[in-house]
């Protein structure tokens, strides 16, 4: 189906796949090496290197629960939930801020190490739930957009930050 800027047109079935990204790549560094960037939350918050120095900082929520907030001096500050830490294969971030949009429960960014036979591993990423930033898909297609563009540099960042380490 055709889409314009400003009204993008999907059938019900292309927007439940448009509701998710998923991508990988191969990493040449060990799974304890991968661990330590995927443990992270918000690693991937950068203009185009992993930062070893990132500010972030703990909060609690209305509800008591933690949020880190990743502080970045130029992009802004990032809210994330760490939904789970499974070290040192898998790992998911509840995004919940950003610059661009208010502190709501966002999408859901889980990260999986699977190790190969080389010696290696395989990073994958999948962000879902881009539907429920907004009741306007045009709202939230626009916050995939970016972040689709974006997560093929961001895990080429992490290949980049994880063999420098091995």
């Amino acid at each position: 189906m055709k889409e314009t800027a400003t009204n993008p047109t999907y059938t019900t079935a292309e927007l439940a796949e448009l509701d998710s990204i998923s991508r990988q790549i191969d990493i040449d560094a060990s799974a304890a090496t991968v661990w330590q960037l995927i443990a992270r939350p918000g690693w991937y918050i950068n203009e185009g290197a992993v930062e070893d120095d990132v500010e972030v900082r703990r909060e609690k929520d209305d509800h008591g629960c933690d949020i880190d907030v990743v502080v970045h001096p130029r992009l802004g500050e990032f809210y994330f939930r760490t939904v789970q830490q499974d070290k040192p294969r898998y790992a998911a971030y509840r995004w919940l801020g950003t610059p661009h949009r208010e502190k709501t429960e966002g999408t859901l960014v889980e990260f999986w190490i699977d190790e190969r036979e080389d010696g290696g591993v395989t990073l994958r990423v999948l962000e879902s739930g881009f539907s429920t930033v907004s009741d306007d898909p045009a709202v939230w297609l626009k916050e995939r957009e970016g972040n689709d563009q974006g997560w093929s540099k961001e895990l080429a960042a992490g290949r980049a930050w994880a063999e420098a380490r091995s």
